[in-house]
């Protein structure tokens, strides 16, 4: 089954959280999201605008990119990550087709 952006941004966001110590009704309150939109995030039912997603990494003081990057290398297959680290930032060829 192929992870989906949803999925792996909403995954990211809960692990953020929970190693804050921090709620979902905490966060959501400093996001100014309903409760129950925060959580269907996080379990990737629901595909966050990039406001919200912004909002959300407000809340949670963390960088968007730093989100991103993450749910980039979990999305990616690993040789693909080490290829990339390997030609120094340069995609490889049959990624860059894909």
């Amino acid at each position: 089954m192929t992870l989906l952006l949803r999925e792996a941004i909403g995954d990211q966001l809960r692990r953020v959280r929970t190693d804050q110590g921090r709620t979902l009704r905490e966060v959501s309150t400093h996001a100014r999201v309903s409760l129950g939109y925060l959580s269907e995030v996080e379990r990737g039912q629901k595909e966050a605008s990039s406001e919200l997603l912004a909002s959300i990494c407000v809340a949670l003081d963390v960088e968007i990119s730093d989100v991103l990057l993450n749910v980039a290398g979990a999305m990616s297959p690993v040789d693909a990550v080490v290829e990339v680290i390997a030609t120094q930032g340069e995609v490889p060829a049959e990624l860059a087709a894909a």
